[in-house]
C-alpha cells in the first residue's frame, strides 16, 4: 500500500514506569502518549479495583502496519502509527487477561470498564462483539472524526 508513514515514529518499549508493552512497537507521538496515559490513568486503577493486582504489561497485537482497512479501500489508521490493538494484559501476580468474546465475570467487568473509559481519549474503540475482525483484541485509534465525535462499538 502506498502512503503509509509515521513522520516521527516513537519506538515504544514501555508505557511508563514499571509498565511494559510487548512486543515493543512503533506509534506516532500522539498515539504513544495516548496509549501511555490510557495504561496509567485507566487500565492501572481498573486492574487494582476489579482484579486486585497491578498492571504489569500490555500485550499488543498490532500497531504500525502498512495495510488497508479490513474490507475497505482506505488505509487503516495502523498505516500511520495512529492505532493500537491490545490483545491482553498481564498482572503483577502473573495472571494474564486475554481479550475475547466471553471472558470470566470478574475479567469481563474489568474489560468493560476500560473499554468504556477508552471512548473519548480514543476516537475509535472496537472489540469483541463489534465485528469478527475485532473479536480477540481492542482496537484503539485517534482517527479524526467529523465534529470531533467518537465511534465506539
Amino acid at each position: 500500500a502506498v502512503g503509509c508513514s509515521i513522520p516521527y515514529p516513537i519506538a515504544l518499549k514501555t508505557l511508563g514506569k514499571s509498565l511494559d508493552i510487548n512486543p515493543e512497537t512503533e506509534l506516532n507521538c500522539q498515539m504513544a502518549e495516548a496509549a501511555a496515559r490510557f495504561a496509567a490513568d485507566i487500565v492501572q486503577p481498573a486492574a487494582k479495583a476489579e482484579l486486585g493486582a497491578e498492571l504489569k504489561s500490555v500485550g499488543q497485537a498490532s500497531a504500525f502496519v502498512c495495510r488497508h482497512r479490513n474490507g475497505g479501500g482506505k488505509l487503516s489508521e495502523h498505516a500511520f502509527g495512529n492505532a493500537l490493538d491490545i490483545a491482553s494484559f498481564t498482572l503483577s501476580d502473573g495472571r494474564r487477561i486475554d481479550i475475547g468474546p466471553a471472558p470470566p465475570e470478574k475479567e469481563a467487568k474489568f474489560l468493560n470498564a476500560i473499554r468504556k473509559a477508552a471512548c473519548g481519549p480514543f476516537k475509535t474503540v472496537l472489540g469483541p462483539g463489534s465485528d469478527a475482525d475485532h473479536s480477540l483484541h481492542l482496537h484503539l485509534d485517534l482517527a479524526p472524526r467529523r465534529n470531533g465525535g467518537t465511534f465506539c462499538q
